[in-house]
């Protein structure tokens, strides 16, 4: 099996199909981050195929700087995301949020749910940008402090003390229920 950076050096080369199985190696997380940003399934869906679309074209002007291949496609998705909330400002949809987080609840489970949701969504979109991108790629994604780093372009000890600040602001808005 190739490795990622047999596969990075065949898809700048023009390699269709391996290009196609960093797509498949990456598609999920990708999303996932995506759809923390914007709430809905079918947006997400949408500006997840665009950031592929993107690194696809992109991939002949690609450099290896020694970071997973991944921290290059955050860095499309996120900007992605940027240029969607630019031209756009729908509300999200928490029925999408609820149908994604379905874990076989019942009807009055699924409403404290999409409560929950609602107050939690509102105050992660009070944070700054910064600190909205900290808060998903930690505790959504589930990615460390490093990568998290390499990701936003900051060193590990700035994510850290953002990840706290991103951390505490939330604790506030939440306690007094986003006033």
């Amino acid at each position: 099996m190739p490795t990622e950076a047999d596969l990075i050096q065949k898809a700048v080369g023009g390699d269709a199909s391996a290009f196609g199985e960093l797509y498949q190696q990456n598609l999920r997380k990708i999303y996932s981050y995506v759809f923390y940003k914007v709430g809905s399934v079918s947006e997400a869906e949408d500006l997840t195929e665009q950031t592929f679309l993107k690194a696809w074209e992109a991939m002949g002007r690609f450099s290896d700087r020694g970071l997973p291949f991944s921290a290059w496609l955050y860095r499309l998705a996120h900007n992605t995301v940027i240029d969607y909330h630019r031209t756009r400002h729908d509300a999200s949809s928490l029925d999408d949020i609820v149908d994604h987080q379905d874990r076989g609840l019942g009807p009055d489970e699924k409403a404290v749910l999409r409560l929950d949701i609602a107050a939690l969504r509102q105050a992660i979109q009070r944070l700054t940008p910064e600190q909205q991108q900290v808060v998903i790629l930690r505790f959504v994604q589930g990615l460390n402090h490093d990568e998290v780093a390499a990701i936003m372009g900051k060193k590990a000890g700035a994510v850290r003390g953002l990840q706290h600040r991103a951390l505490e602001a939330l604790h506030v808005l939440l306690a007094n229920k986003i006033d």
